[in-house]
């Protein structure tokens, strides 16, 4: 378990971070998600001792995060760190041994990655000659070569095509079956939503919502429900105790009052003819981000 505990940090004048705390479990992955300048990447130096906190602290199972307990974990910065003028496999290899791994060792485990992520064909080439999204690809891979106990990845998915970003998700997946805490940020909502179990969305330097995917759509829900019946659903407007959001023939979405005037809603529907339709609307963490951000 990785645990972040009322950390602040400053530059200057400015508050980067505002006694922010959150916890990432191992094999959940959790969706670190913010916009630009929120503190994301600031809190992952830290956890990484790129950066030090003005306060607070960073435990790795209840102990101290020392250079040791770093040397196991993997990352992948925002920024591209790999050498341009350098075969793939050749530095992936040379990273590997540098985090202990003998020679064999590396070399399978380098194998192994340029497989799954997709960049077999290209291992001998220059790491420049490969397109900016290959390029990521080999960023990923990095950052698994020494089989690394926790992960952090900062914009994993920036410029992958989608075959090429469902390779990687299914090697971060595995990973997290194994056991393996792993924090990614990413500015594609939509790619968190599918991939996370839990999600820490910061904004301003303060963590404005932590939780498990599902808490956070239970918390954040308004009472809202879609109904589809046969015929015109125009009627729900006359109803007290509604507002209607959209509704177009005979689908109607609705805002209730009180969570408990959905069963008066369906019974009204059901007096006058079939249903077809009738469940509540979760919310997409698009909308949550937006409704906790603002």
């Amino acid at each position: 378990m990785l645990r972040v505990s009322s950390v602040n940090r400053t530059f200057g004048d400015r508050r980067v971070l505002d006694d922010i705390s959150f916890e990432v479990a191992p094999g959940r992955m959790t969706g670190f998600v913010g916009a630009n300048g929120a503190g994301k990447t600031t809190s992952m130096r830290i956890i990484l001792g790129l950066l030090t906190a003005d306060s607070g602290e960073v435990t790795w199972h209840g102990g101290p995060v020392t250079r040791a307990v770093r040397q196991r974990f993997g990352y992948m910065p925002e920024e591209r760190g790999l050498y341009p003028k350098m075969k793939v496999r050749e530095q992936l290899i040379y990273l590997g041994r540098l985090y202990g791994l003998s020679a064999p060792a590396a070399r399978r485990s380098v194998d192994d990655l340029l497989e799954r992520v997709g960049l077999t064909e290209r291992a001998d080439d220059m790491l420049e000659t490969l397109s900016l999204g290959n390029q990521q690809r080999a960023q990923v891979a990095a950052a698994l070569v020494h089989d690394p106990e926790l992960l952090i990845l900062d914009e994993p998915f920036s410029g992958l095509d989608p075959i090429a970003l469902d390779a990687v998700a299914a090697v971060l997946r595995e990973r997290a079956a194994d056991g393996v805490p792993v924090l990614f940020s990413s500015h594609q909502l939509d790619v968190v939503e599918r991939l996370c179990d839990d999600l820490v969305i910061i904004a301003n330097g303060a963590v404005r919502a932590a939780g498990s995917r599902t808490e956070l759509r239970t918390r954040y829900a308004n009472p809202r429900y879609e109904l589809v019946v046969d015929g015109d659903a125009g009627w729900v407007r006359d109803l007290p105790g509604f507002t209607v959001v959209d509704l177009d023939g005979p689908r109607v979405v609705v805002d209730l009052a009180d969570p408990a005037d959905g069963q008066r809603l369906l019974r009204a529907a059901l007096d006058r003819g079939p249903v077809r339709t009738f469940a509540p609307i979760v919310p997409s963490l698009a909308e949550i981000f937006q409704e906790v951000t603002q």
